[in-house]
């Protein structure tokens, strides 16, 4: 039987599957990015595939904390429209 890894998430702070979340990176160049493949390098920062969960981390501020860098709205959209399109 296979571990199944798991991560928290910086806005709820619940622990998930790695499947049921976001990972948003900021890149070793400052680039922030939404990781899809879970491989990118850099700082990573996990987020639950919920829109109110993502809506609240932009209201919050969250990823900006977690990361050290401002984290553009387009991150956030991209995450919404994953989600809407799945």
């Amino acid at each position: 039987m296979k571990k199944i890894p798991t991560r928290k998430c910086v806005v709820t702070k619940e622990v998930f599957p790695k499947e049921e979340l976001f990972r948003v990176v900021r890149t070793p160049s400052g680039e922030v990015i939404l990781d899809m493949t879970g491989k990118a390098n850099g700082r990573g920062a996990y987020v639950s595939k919920n829109e109110e969960t993502i809506e609240l981390a932009r209201k919050k501020k969250v990823l900006d904390k977690s990361l050290e860098v401002e984290v553009p709205n387009e991150i956030y959209d991209r995450m919404i429209l994953f989600l809407k399109m799945k």
